[in-house]
């Protein structure tokens, strides 16, 4: 590939290696408005927008999700750090999986650590997936680049005036298909979850019953 895709490449492994999350102690230590949690999510998630005008999340977003019941209802109207905490999760699971697939996936962790008395509470639970996907970085920096030689190996045979945009294409392809395989590995989890409530409910209906 040409100096231009180099240069692309650098650049999204410079991106990566600024991947950062909001830290439980940047969240306010007291509850939000509407108003206020948008502009907190826009100003520490600025970094993830593909375009300036992109929006983090809207009034109606976050609405959508107390009716679809992914989010606990606000109480008396304003948020909470558990709160802003499962909007982080949704946030980032919304670009990937359904509402209902999401629903399936937080029900069980909202039920258990939302508004939990103890120290395993939803911060807990932030910090232990966020330390470990803060350690996978250099992992997927390697891979990224993996990828992008076994891309630059295509096509070398193309015409000239193609062969540019044709190993381009062939990384976005490579990469594509691992997003595939992956969401549908992502899927095929959250079924088995789906599928172990739904026969746990039964056993419990069994019981209540006799």
């Amino acid at each position: 590939m040409t100096i231009d895709t180099k240069d692309m490449i650098n650049s999204i492994l410079d991106s990566v290696s600024r991947i950062d999350y909001i830290k439980p102690e940047d969240l306010p230590n007291i509850d939000l408005y509407m108003d206020q949690v948008t502009t907190f999510m826009e100003d520490q998630l600025a970094s993830t927008k593909r375009y300036p005008d992109d929006k983090i999340l809207t009034k109606t977003m976050i609405n959508n999700y107390a009716k679809n019941k992914l989010l606990p209802p606000p109480e008396k109207k304003r948020y909470s750090r558990e709160h802003l905490l499962m909007l982080i999760f949704i946030y980032y699971f919304k670009n990937i999986l359904s509402i209902n697939d999401i629903q399936t996936l937080l029900d069980p962790i909202t039920e258990k650590y939302f508004k939990s008395m103890d120290e395993k509470d939803m911060t807990y639970i932030y910090n232990e997936v966020f330390s470990m996907e803060r350690a996978q970085i250099e992992h997927l920096k390697k891979d990224l680049l993996k990828r992008y030689n076994i891309a630059s190996t295509t096509f070398d045979d193309a015409d000239e005036e193609d062969k540019e945009f044709l190993k381009k294409f062939s990384f976005i392809c490579i990469l594509s298909f691992d997003v595939y395989v992956k969401k549908m590995l992502i899927e095929e989890l959250i079924d088995g979850i789906r599928d172990s409530n739904a026969s746990n409910d039964n056993s419990k209906s069994k019981k209540q019953k006799k």
